[in-house]
């Protein structure tokens, strides 16, 4: 079982998300709940792919054709913690 800690900004995010991206989110906290980062991997819609730059070490998933999950993996694979669930701004803030 793994374990998912969102950041303080992302709770600030999901409120002014439509329903249908935090129904997305939700559906994604689940699969990486029960399988990880490999769960998404095996799921096409979800993109899951390691980022670059200033993002390195951090991993994206996509939501829909706008939204992504940015995330990072700690603590040999027992933790995620959500960066950020943005409209595809990849810009440190």
């Amino acid at each position: 079982m793994w374990e998912i800690f969102e950041h303080r900004r992302t709770a600030r995010q999901l409120k002014k998300l439509p329903i249908e991206i935090l129904k997305r989110y939700e559906k994604w906290k689940d699969i990486v709940s029960v399988s990880g980062p490999a769960g998404l991997r095996m799921i096409r819609g979800f993109n899951d792919e390691a980022l670059n730059g200033d993002w390195k070490g951090h991993r994206s998933s996509s939501l829909n054709e706008q939204y992504r999950v940015i995330y990072r993996i700690e603590r040999n694979e027992v933790l995620v913690e959500v960066v950020s669930v943005t409209a595809h701004d990849y810009r440190r803030k």
